[in-house]
């Protein structure tokens, strides 16, 4: 990955404000070229110490990812307000930008 696709996927994901979510997709789609799949690819290989809100991204179809981190990930969001309906999406007002 080119190194200025990953800080433009670093910085919109840093920019995502807390009780908010966003999806690959949308990430993608606010970069130079990117793709939901690089966007992925970008914080599967961010450093153990890199402090930024990786939980917020979620899948299009407004779900937590099936990933090691999955349940660290649900219960950040939830520790910051997000709410899941009984079929584990998030609502679409939590949804940013």
């Amino acid at each position: 990955m080119k190194p200025a696709l990953r800080e433009q996927i670093l910085t919109i994901m840093a920019a995502i404000p807390p009780g908010r979510v966003t999806t690959y997709g949308r990430i993608a789609a606010m970069t130079e070229g990117g793709t939901p799949r690089l966007v992925a690819r970008a914080l599967r290989e961010l450093p153990d110490d890199h402090g930024l809100p990786w939980f917020r991204v979620i899948t299009a179809s407004r779900r937590v990812a099936e990933h090691p981190g999955a349940i660290e990930q649900r219960e950040r969001l939830v520790a910051e307000g997000v709410l899941f309906d009984s079929r584990g999406r998030v609502p679409p007002e939590a949804m940013w930008p």
